[in-house]
């Protein structure tokens, strides 16, 4: 029987991929990737919830130093709330980016 393929995970037509509590959205190979860090959790029944969530527009130059990697940031209450905000911004950037 042929092995299931999984299949990455997306947002809003974006790759998403999780570590822990951080969240990358979109390509490494595009000038830029939004980033989501979970600053709190607060629980629900067996859950966890994400509270305060960092959101920064991220350029993946490498020649670009560290600080000015940073385009844009902001905080966010939820990850929904950063998600969507990150998304919108990030396919701002790479419009921009791509004229």
């Amino acid at each position: 029987m042929a092995e299931k393929k999984e299949l990455p995970l997306t947002y809003k037509g974006l790759p998403l991929v999780r570590c822990g509590k951080e969240i990358y959205l979109g390509s490494m190979a595009d000038p830029y990737v939004a980033y989501f860090r979970i600053q709190s959790e607060d629980s629900f029944g067996d859950m966890m919830l994400s509270g305060r969530v960092t959101v920064q527009i991220l350029n993946t130059d490498p020649e670009v130093s560290i600080k000015e990697r940073v385009v844009k940031k902001t905080e966010k209450e939820g990850l929904y709330n950063a998600l969507d905000i990150g998304s919108i911004w990030l396919k701002r950037e790479l419009k921009n980016h791509n004229g």
